[in-house]
Protein backbone atom coordinates (compact mmCIF):
# COMPACT_ATOMS: atom_id res chain seq x y z
CA UNK A 1 0.00 0.00 0.00
CA UNK A 2 1.25 3.04 -0.98
CA UNK A 3 -0.16 7.04 0.69
CA UNK A 4 -0.15 9.64 -1.96
CA UNK A 5 -0.41 13.01 -0.84
CA UNK A 6 -2.27 15.37 -3.19
CA UNK A 7 -0.01 17.96 -4.58
CA UNK A 8 -0.81 21.63 -6.96
CA UNK A 9 0.27 20.96 -10.49
CA UNK A 10 -0.99 23.93 -11.87
CA UNK A 11 -4.31 25.08 -11.98
CA UNK A 12 -5.31 21.41 -10.60
CA UNK A 13 -4.58 18.59 -8.21
CA UNK A 14 -2.63 15.33 -8.85
CA UNK A 15 -0.68 12.64 -7.37
CA UNK A 16 3.19 11.96 -7.98
CA UNK A 17 3.11 7.67 -8.28
CA UNK A 18 6.16 6.13 -7.21
CA UNK A 19 8.23 4.13 -9.73
CA UNK A 20 7.34 1.23 -8.22
CA UNK A 21 3.70 1.74 -8.84
CA UNK A 22 4.67 3.13 -12.05
CA UNK A 23 6.92 -0.08 -13.16
CA UNK A 24 3.94 -2.28 -11.22
CA UNK A 25 1.37 -0.85 -14.17
CA UNK A 26 3.96 -0.58 -16.96
CA UNK A 27 2.91 3.35 -16.92
CA UNK A 28 5.68 6.18 -18.42
CA UNK A 29 5.48 9.45 -19.01
CA UNK A 30 2.47 10.75 -21.28
CA UNK A 31 0.92 7.48 -20.72
CA UNK A 32 -3.14 7.32 -20.08
CA UNK A 33 -4.47 5.78 -16.98
CA UNK A 34 -8.52 5.22 -16.19
CA UNK A 35 -9.86 5.92 -12.83
CA UNK A 36 -13.28 3.32 -12.47
CA UNK A 37 -15.34 2.80 -9.34
CA UNK A 38 -15.39 -0.40 -7.64
CA UNK A 39 -17.03 -1.42 -4.12
CA UNK A 40 -14.28 -0.72 -2.49
CA UNK A 41 -13.71 2.63 -3.95
CA UNK A 42 -11.69 3.43 -6.92
CA UNK A 43 -9.07 1.98 -9.19
CA UNK A 44 -6.40 2.78 -11.38
CA UNK A 45 -5.80 0.98 -14.34
CA UNK A 46 -3.99 1.59 -17.56
CA UNK A 47 -6.35 -0.62 -19.55
CA UNK A 48 -9.49 1.00 -21.00
CA UNK A 49 -12.88 -0.47 -19.55
CA UNK A 50 -14.69 0.30 -22.26
CA UNK A 51 -12.22 -1.30 -24.39
CA UNK A 52 -12.78 -4.58 -22.16
CA UNK A 53 -16.79 -4.41 -22.44
CA UNK A 54 -16.72 -4.22 -26.43
CA UNK A 55 -14.16 -7.26 -26.49
CA UNK A 56 -16.94 -9.31 -23.97
CA UNK A 57 -19.92 -8.26 -26.37
CA UNK A 58 -17.70 -9.79 -29.01
CA UNK A 59 -16.97 -13.10 -27.29
CA UNK A 60 -20.19 -13.18 -26.55
CA UNK A 61 -22.14 -12.37 -30.21
CA UNK A 62 -18.65 -15.40 -31.79
CA UNK A 63 -20.05 -18.14 -28.72
CA UNK A 64 -23.88 -17.29 -29.62
CA UNK A 65 -22.94 -17.61 -33.95
CA UNK A 66 -20.00 -20.44 -33.16
CA UNK A 67 -21.65 -22.35 -35.75
CA UNK A 68 -22.60 -19.93 -38.37
CA UNK A 69 -18.67 -18.50 -38.60
CA UNK A 70 -17.55 -22.62 -38.56
CA UNK A 71 -19.67 -23.26 -41.57
CA UNK A 72 -18.16 -19.52 -43.08
CA UNK A 73 -14.58 -20.91 -42.52
CA UNK A 74 -15.28 -23.78 -44.65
Amino acid sequence: MHALKLTQIGNSVGVILPKEVLARLKLEKGDTVYVTDTPDGVALTPLDPSFEQQLEIGREFMREYRDTFRALAK
